[in-house]
């Protein structure tokens, strides 16, 4: 799909509310764009509901909520609306977590993010293809695999290196052994689309 049809959805959106923000904001902070918001900046997916972020600084992450309430953001459930804006969520994660995922590395570390925008006080990131999968496929819905397998299938991806990252995040998971049958999965997916040898769920099936 080409760039200014995506951009008419959820990427463009959030760019241009990123160019608000810009125009009032007076400190420093990193967002890195996880989920299907990285998805669509990416361009792998047109749309998503929910817009999500990571703000790997802790100190940003405080003074960005008290900043979106500042100009009229309002709770709702696990994320902030805004009167103006009512169709978009948008959920920060801080840290190196994203959903119930704890990544081994943070999201602004050299090859961590790939970059989207820089703006005078504001840089946009999203989140690099591998944590991305990883962190998709650790909730495992049909849509987030499907996802997976459209963005491994975009950045041409190593399986065996994207297998190993994987497996060493899920040991710090309270189930490791249901995040390894998540993968499972998502290489038996890959197969099924003559996207890697059969080996390869051989491979995943050892870490069980």
């Amino acid at each position: 799909m080409a760039r200014q049809s995506i951009y008419r959805t959820t990427g463009r959106h959030l760019l241009d509310t990123i160019d608000n923000w810009e125009n009032l904001i007076d400190f420093k902070v990193n967002l890195i764009a996880c989920g299907g918001t990285a998805l669509t900046l990416l361009e792998i997916k047109e749309s998503t509901k929910d817009i999500d972020m990571i703000v790997p600084v802790q100190k940003e992450h405080e003074r960005l909520m008290v900043f979106l309430r500042s100009i009229g953001y309002q709770q709702k459930g696990n994320g902030l609306i805004h009167p103006d804006d009512p169709n978009f969520l948008y959920q920060f994660w801080t840290g190196s977590r994203v959903f119930t995922t704890q990544l081994l590395d943070s999201p602004l570390e050299p090859d961590r993010n790939i970059p989207i925008k820089q703006w005078g006080h504001i840089y946009l990131g999203a989140l690099n293809p591998q944590d991305l999968i990883i962190t998709k496929m650790f909730r495992g819905t049909q849509v987030d695999l499907d996802d997976s397998v459209a963005a491994f299938s975009k950045f041409q991806m190593d399986p065996t290196a994207l297998l190993e990252r994987y497996a060493e995040t899920a040991k710090y998971d309270l189930n490791p052994k249901k995040m390894i049958a998540n993968f499972i999965l998502f290489a038996e997916t890959l197969v099924e689309n003559s996207m890697v040898h059969k080996d390869f769920i051989k491979k995943a099936a050892a870490y069980k």
